[in-house]
């Protein structure tokens, strides 16, 4: 048997939400996942403020939807559950400037993702809590999941159990995000932060990015009009995705052609060959060993100048200015508006 398959899914039945009754909980940060976090768990009746930097401009905003906002140093000296949700490469100098001082024995200290405390970049006392609930969703889908009575599928691990309550804790924390609703299961910091960086990397964005540019850049090689390549390659793979994302790999082959069903099975793995799969385990080697989360950080610390140059370079692309002029034509698109937003 597979280690794996010990892990439990835990529900809304068993989970106690009420062991987070007295207790005040810090969001630290108010971006995508952060504003979800605190207004779902203030609307499940918990005791919620978020921690800030002062001048930030999310300040007002969370207090005009009903939060009490604080630095991020008195949140996590008023709170009993601190959870950081800040970007990754910020995380341990605002930890060790304005957390670890005001953390209390018994305490929680939580993240959405496991890449400080694997990597060792965070390093907590060892007697507090020290747990993870990541969503399995964008922080906007978090939050309308939860408006809509649903739910959106979670992640629970424990580093620490200092208090011998750290993960009924979580789930607790878990349950009133919505996530127990639809299923939240068991994994470790080691687990959910290696292989979050190899989804995004090898297939859900850095792949799946690269794949698009690829045909798209293919057929206008070949002489098609750039529009046609942007609809065949890259409108049409929400569309694809859509179908996968309810009811697998087969329910999308059963919704699309017996045409396209015959190509997707001779031509896959022409484009998936025997050096991709070789490539990928480099990349998740790379990711193991820590090689990768350096690369990033030292790039962070250095003033992001390979980041920022590899970013021009991707808004550059001819994918992106034909792109720009085709969902335009969309009357549902929202672009400007998602933009500002986040």
């Amino acid at each position: 048997m597979n280690s794996y398959e010990n892990n439990k899914i835990f529900y809304e039945a068993d989970c106690d939400l009420s062991l987070l009754d007295g207790q005040k909980i810090a969001i630290i940060g108010y971006g995508s996942q952060g504003h979800a976090h605190a207004l779902n768990l203030q609307e499940s009746g918990c005791d919620v403020v978020v921690g800030l930097y002062e001048g930030s401009k999310s300040w007002a905003k969370a207090e005009s939807q009903g939060l009490k906002v604080l630095t991020a140093a008195e949140a996590a000296k008023q709170a009993d559950v601190i959870m950081i949700l800040i970007n990754d490469e910020k995380q341990a100098d605002m930890y060790y400037k304005d957390i670890a001082p005001n953390l209390e024995a018994g305490n929680m200290l939580m993240f959405a993702h496991g890449f400080n405390v694997h990597y060792g970049l965070i390093v907590p006392p060892e007697d507090v809590d020290v747990t993870m609930i990541a969503p399995k969703a964008p922080g906007h889908t978090v939050r309308s999941e939860y408006l809509e009575g649903k739910g959106t599928p979670m992640l629970v691990a424990v580093k620490q159990d200092a208090t011998g309550k750290a993960q009924d804790r979580a789930l607790a924390y878990a349950a009133g995000l919505g996530g127990a609703r639809a299923g939240v299961l068991e994994t470790t910091f080691k687990t959910e932060t290696e292989t979050d960086l190899f989804g995004e990397q090898a297939v859900l964005c850095g792949g799946v990015c690269a794949l698009m540019q690829a045909g798209f850049e293919t057929l206008v090689e070949a002489g098609y009009d750039p529009r046609n390549a942007y609809f065949e390659c890259v409108h049409e793979m929400k569309l694809i995705v859509d179908l996968i994302y309810q009811s697998g790999f087969a329910g999308m082959r059963y919704s699309i052609s017996n045409t396209a069903e015959f190509g997707d099975y001779i031509t896959g793995p022409k484009i998936i060959t025997d050096e991709t799969r070789k490539t990928m385990k480099k990349i998740l080697s790379d990711i193991q060993d820590g090689t990768f989360a350096r690369g990033f950080l030292d790039d962070m610390k250095g003033g992001m100048i390979h980041f920022k140059m590899m970013r021009q370079l991707a808004t550059e692309h001819p994918a992106e200015t034909v792109g720009k002029d085709i969902r335009s034509l969309y009357s549902w698109n929202n672009e400007e508006d998602m933009l500002i937003n986040n």
